[in-house]
């Protein structure tokens, strides 16, 4: 028998070292936290062979068992020390009353002090050890997938070399589960994705009124305003629009605004920290549109929830739409809504897109959190690289810039893993 340790910063690396050397039927006989990361101890009964396809491993499920059943013995040790801690604490409060004389009771056995630190200890335990079990979790799902359901195994690549998220990868799939044609259940899985991206039903510009552009620094926001505001004039003239700055802490920001007023002979009118948002717009009011630009300002920062509160405020009546750089990372993504959907969202505009090598990670947020694509941004020229979303061109530009090579075995299994993290986390 092989007996290795590994070492590695976190659970999923260690446990792709230990598929790496020792493959996919390696069993685990422990795990523990050390300085720096995680030690996992592995072994293999027989010599290391050629890889072979993945095929479901009952020893491996066995011994998932077993761990399972470990962490099951230790929440209810843990349960057990709560309620003992809890009997210890009546106990103290019942002795500090003052009560009238009773007949003796029998004498409660002694409970043990509960060191703190051994409460951490196990919990890192139970949370080293579930993350083990959603590792191995996934590697078993992915390799029962492959070999149960190679059809639907494929699908999953492709959906992968786009970049869509699993979550959604998974609701799409389900809904061609009974299709037998391979090129039928894609077009059909290509099919509900562009069903599933909303867009705006009616133009922002055309509805008039204030439209306030909000998102991360680099996003896009302005150069977005400037082309917004060009395509306005274009059609109606400069009379009706106005151009706002919310940007007061950027270098050069309302001076950059300021010279597209000039060019485009439409008024600009910068909004000082501090100031009233309200009082800004006040004399604008006779115009049919006013586009705003706002900063875009760390999560921690307290003048970005200032000026949230500002654009959500019902006086203002402003429709914000999150500007989304396409080659931003799905984190990066997801932290810009967490940030910005306090003040209220009316959709999306999506950017950088001829820079993007990917359209699947912005795709999926905006399908995720229900926001309607307002407009798209592919180059530089103003207004000419601002377009009209439609969702079905979006879906064949996600296809056509998918990578060229499928995904890793060990990036599939950690993707079912995700799954399983998602799932147990949902019902937990």
């Amino acid at each position: 028998m092989q007996v290795k340790r590994f070492f590695a910063a976190d659970m999923r690396q260690a446990m792709k070292m230990v598929r790496d050397e020792l493959g996919a039927d390696a069993a685990i006989l422990g795990n523990r936290k050390v300085a720096g990361g995680v030690e996992l101890t592995a072994a293999l009964d027989y010599p290391v062979q050629a890889p072979a396809p993945r095929q479901p491993n009952p020893a491996l499920e066995a011994e998932l068992r077993k761990t399972q059943s470990r962490i099951a013995a230790a929440h209810a040790e843990l349960s057990s020390r709560a309620q003992a801690d809890a009997v210890s604490n009546r106990q103290l409060q019942s002795e500090q009353k003052p009560a009238a004389p009773a007949m003796p009771a029998p004498a409660a056995a002694p409970v043990a002090a509960v060191d703190p630190r051994a409460f951490d200890a196990m919990r890192s335990e139970l949370h080293g050890l579930r993350e083990l079990i959603e590792v191995q979790l996934g590697s078993i799902a992915w390799g029962q997938m492959q070999s149960r359901k190679p059809q639907q195994a494929n699908l999953w690549r492709r959906l992968q070399r786009m970049g869509l998220p699993a979550e959604l990868s998974r609701a799409l799939l389900e809904k061609v589960a009974g299709i037998d044609e391979p090129r039928k259940a894609w077009r059909m899985v290509l099919a509900y994705l562009a069903q599933a991206i909303k867009t705006t039903k009616e133009e922002p510009l055309e509805e008039g009124g204030v439209i306030a552009l909000v998102g991360p620094a680099g996003a896009g926001k302005t150069t977005t305003l400037a082309k917004l505001a060009a395509r306005y004039v274009l059609k109606y003239g400069a009379r009706n629009i106005a151009l706002v700055s919310m940007d007061s802490y950027r270098i050069g920001a309302q001076e950059q605004l300021k010279t597209l007023g000039r060019i485009l002979d439409v008024s600009v009118t910068p909004v000082d920290a501090g100031q009233s948002l309200t009082q800004a717009l006040a004399p604008l009011a006779r115009k049919r549109v006013i586009l705003i630009d706002t900063a875009g300002l760390p999560a921690s920062d307290p003048a970005l929830r200032m000026q949230l509160e500002a654009l959500a405020s019902r006086g203002i009546k402003s429709k914000n739409y999150l500007v989304l750089a396409a080659t931003s990372q799905s984190q990066v993504l997801k932290a810009a809504w967490h940030s910005y959907k306090r003040c209220g969202l009316a959709g999306c505009i999506l950017t950088k897109l001829d820079e993007a090598s990917s359209l699947g990670e912005v795709l999926g947020l905006a399908i995720s959190q229900r926001l309607p694509v307002a407009y798209l941004a592919d180059g530089p020229r103003i207004p000419d690289d601002l377009h009209l979303p439609r969702s079905h061109q979006l879906v064949s530009r996600a296809v056509s810039l998918q990578s060229a090579e499928d995904p890793s075995e060990e990036t599939m299994a950690d993707m079912f893993a995700g799954l399983y993290n998602d799932s147990s986390r949902r019902v937990g």
